[in-house]
């Protein structure tokens, strides 16, 4: 289940972007700067996901991060 986070988790490896428009899913163990994590957590639209896994990630949804994960399903 993704649930919104108003900051960067600490203790979290995955980081999904929430706007309906992108819905995509990004590794905070192998981000990037094209990421732009702190932009999606300024605009209201992070959330984590429980499980940490990117398989719940893509259960909800959300496509894989362009620069952090690679291999878009869309």
């Amino acid at each position: 289940m993704a649930t919104s986070v108003s900051s960067r988790p600490a203790n979290k490896r995955y980081l999904g972007n929430g706007s309906p428009t992108k819905k995509e899913v990004h590794d905070l163990q192998n981000e990037k700067t094209q990421c732009q994590i702190d932009e999606i957590i300024r605009a209201g639209h992070a959330v984590v996901f429980t499980p940490d896994t990117l398989t719940q990630a893509h259960a909800e949804g959300y496509d894989n991060g362009h620069y952090c994960i690679g291999n878009s399903r869309r």
